[in-house]
């Protein structure tokens, strides 16, 4: 079975109680529950919170009990790793307790990512249902590029370019891809996310997403764009 996974922390230094503020018209959170709730191919879906509000509300929506988040994955220093570790803990034994099956994937939503698609989320389980890695994880174009854009001092002081090449790179389409990591959706083998202690231990392999629907909300700045960005698909009836 397919778990889903939103984690939910009550602290924001950008933007305070982001996860429960009102967007259009809902909790934020619930822009990535609906996407979970309604998609088929989940079979449980679990968030992982410190907020009281908010795991009453995930319990209300259907959401496993597996508790408040531990004060130590609480904080804004405690890795997303750790966090995800203890969802499937708790999400399989209450599952086991339940008789309701095996996990055979994590599919993460980041709360913060509300513009991301149905299409997305399947886009990314069908990668990971066909390649097999340890890892998906959502991607986007990188806007700038390190061989050709982003620049760097070296020990003199002076600029160069982040990642020299031979001969240099004098055009970005001449340079070679980078992404920028999304903070969006992620698909993950419940064995290594047990085992490994960080993001890229295994085979960790993109799954790229159009740049427009990869915004994450860090900044009041960052939540008005994604409100105008979601009443413009609100307006043109796609899926959100």
């Amino acid at each position: 079975m397919i778990l889903g996974h939103i984690g939910a922390r009550k602290g924001s230094k950008g933007v305070p109680g982001k996860n429960f503020a009102l967007l259009h018209g809902k909790p934020l959170i619930d822009w990535s529950l609906d996407q979970l709730f309604s998609n088929p191919r989940v079979s449980a879906v679990v968030v992982s919170t410190d907020d009281e509000a908010i795991h009453a509300h995930a319990l209300r929506r259907g959401a496993l009990d597996i508790g408040l988040r531990p004060a130590e994955l609480a904080t804004d220093q405690a890795p997303k790793w750790g966090v995800w570790q203890h969802a499937l803990d708790a999400a399989e034994h209450s599952l086991v307790q339940q008789g309701l099956g095996t996990i055979s994937a994590f599919l993460d939503l980041d709360c913060t990512a509300p513009l991301r698609s149905q299409a997305d989320i399947h886009g990314a389980l069908d990668l990971f249902e066909a390649e097999r890695p340890d890892l998906v994880m959502s991607v986007c174009e990188a806007r700038k590029n390190p061989y050709f854009n982003l620049v760097e001092l070296n020990a003199e002081g002076t600029l160069r370019v982040s990642k020299h090449l031979p001969g240099g790179v004098w055009a970005r389409q001449a340079a070679p891809k980078v992404w920028e990591h999304a903070a969006s959706t992620y698909v993950m083998a419940p064995a290594y996310l047990r085992e490994a202690n960080s993001l890229y231990e295994g085979r960790v392999i993109p799954f790229e997403m159009p740049p427009e629907r990869c915004l994450d909300i860090d900044s009041p700045f960052d939540f008005r764009l994604v409100e105008w960005l979601l009443g413009q698909q609100l307006e043109a009836g796609t899926d959100a």
